[in-house]
């Protein structure tokens, strides 16, 4: 049973009790019950605020955002992390971007190519250090089509002029090199560092290809904001194929920097992603006037919404073969749904994740027949919250940058069926006996996109629940509390 608007701030105040006076306020802004019948979010909730030093927050940094998410998967770029090793490393093939190459011959997006910084670096400086990794790189991998200089918290610090850098080298290898601000340290979150990279973009690729021939068509379109976690923007693609359409780029899963110079001569571009990639998609609305439209390909009611919303763009082909698509799925969807719904229906989930997926996956987990009762982002902003409060039920609990603290007293009080979050959280809520998927990179499964993700969701979601396991947990609430004598013989 949903909870009322009282019960959800009543629970919220029980929780903030713990904190000091000055925190309490703080964080109170970033917790809220869901109001459906605000147009703005921001009258209910904050978000995008720096987090309470010394509090545990979830957050990465503006490195991760840059290097991490929108530059690294670009598959045929080498990406030098300028700095000491640790941020490479921990950036390095952590977040599943599926491509298609070869590992060091022509893509390079599970590798680590850092200047791996040393304590003299950090006081005489690493320019002349990137200068010779570069030449390095050129000589050892000379099938890559450009590099860019990802900057860590160091550089920032020291002042290195990774600009300098860049254009003198890039004469010198006579490919683009593109140097990156995104120094850990900036802003509040890791969406900084998606803008950031958006800018880098839009400064030192998008351009290069003005006055260049192409020979573009009707239906042009790129994927904008899909990662290709787990093959999902593979799986995006073979729809809008079949709806007629040509992809002409996929940013940034198994994407190149050609496809990123050639995406200003399509006709839409369809983003995903609206946190990482609405900066750039929007710089394309006003400079080369090409439209940009939301999709969500989660579940078969966002998927034939989205399919429909994306054909009215085009002529009457494309929606004839779209309803095609539409009618070709629907036995398939109609089967699973048949399947699992009986055993999913009624399952309570509650969601913490980053930058789209606690709103995109809602309508994947209804179409189960289960309830989102509880969601939140790591970094989103207010247009985020925005798109939110309309995708969840009124009354129901949101949560900004949420603590580990709130996170896990939310999860004791609600008392859901599964959780779906990252994987700082998974082990401390399987320990209380609760099932947890992982929402950042599909728990090494995937896709969870289109019509055949559809089917992985659902399998993954029952095989979550129904395992034997978690009869043999028992959560802290169901524990009998220890009397007077069992604490003092403990």
């Amino acid at each position: 049973m949903s909870m009322t608007r009282e019960q959800t701030e009543a629970l919220i105040s029980e929780v903030l009790e713990v904190y000091p006076e000055k925190a309490k306020k703080d964080r109170k802004k970033h917790l809220a019950a869901n109001d459906t019948s605000l147009e703005q979010s921001k009258k209910c909730i904050t978000s995008n605020r720096k987090s309470l030093p010394g509090v545990m927050t979830i957050r990465g940094c503006a490195y991760a955002g840059s290097k991490g998410v929108v530059w690294g998967p670009i598959k045929d770029m080498i990406h030098i992390s300028h700095g000491p090793v640790g941020c490479g490393q921990y950036s390095r093939a952590g977040r599943r971007n599926y491509y298609v190459g070869t590992t060091g011959v022509n893509s390079f997006g599970t590798m680590n190519f850092t200047s791996d910084f040393q304590e003299k670096d950090i006081v005489f400086g690493g320019d002349k250090k990137l200068t010779k990794l570069i030449e390095e790189v050129e000589q050892l991998f000379p099938l890559h089509n450009g590099i860019s200089v990802q900057s860590e918290c160091p550089i920032g610090l020291i002042g290195d002029d990774i600009e300098a850098v860049s254009k003198k080298s890039a004469v010198v290898i006579n490919k683009p090199i593109i140097p990156v601000r995104c120094e850990g340290f900036r802003g509040v979150s890791q969406s900084l560092g998606h803008h950031i990279a958006n800018d880098a973009i839009r400064d030192w690729v998008l351009d290069k290809r003005d006055g260049q021939a192409y020979e573009s068509t009707p239906y042009d379109v790129a994927i904008i904001g899909d990662y290709n976690i787990g093959g999902d923007a593979w799986a995006t693609r073979v729809i809008l194929e079949e709806m007629g359409l040509r992809v002409v780029a996929q940013w940034s899963g198994d994407g190149t920097l050609a496809e990123m110079m050639n995406t200003p001569k399509v006709k839409l571009n369809l983003l995903h992603c609206y946190r990482s990639m609405n900066y750039i998609s929007r710089h394309m609305e006003e400079k080369y006037g090409i439209p940009y439209m939301e999709y969500n390909f989660f579940g078969p009611t966002k998927i034939i919404e989205s399919i429909r919303k994306i054909a009215a763009f085009f002529d009457d082909s494309v929606k004839e073969k779209s309803e095609a698509v539409i009618a070709r799925y629907q036995p398939m969807m109609d089967e699973i749904v048949a399947k699992y719904k009986p055993r999913l229906q009624g399952k309570k989930v509650m969601l913490y994740v980053g930058g789209l997926r606690p709103r995109h996956v809602i309508g994947a987990y209804e179409d189960l027949g289960m309830e989102v009762i509880g969601t939140g982002y790591e970094f989103a902003h207010n247009d985020d919250y925005d798109r939110t409060i309309k995708e969840m039920g009124d009354a129901t609990l949101l949560y900004d940058d949420v603590t580990g603290f709130e996170l896990e007293e939310f999860v004791k009080k609600i008392k859901p069926d599964l959780v779906g979050s990252g994987i700082k959280e998974k082990y401390i809520f399987q320990k209380m006996g609760i099932p947890l998927r992982q929402m950042h990179s599909w728990d090494y499964s995937g896709p969870y996109h289109g019509y055949d993700g559809f089917a992985i969701f659902a399998r993954d979601m029952d095989i979550a629940l129904s395992s034997p396991v978690w009869s043999k947990l028992t959560p802290p609430w169901k524990t009998a509390p220890a009397s007077a004598e069992e604490k003092k013989a403990a």
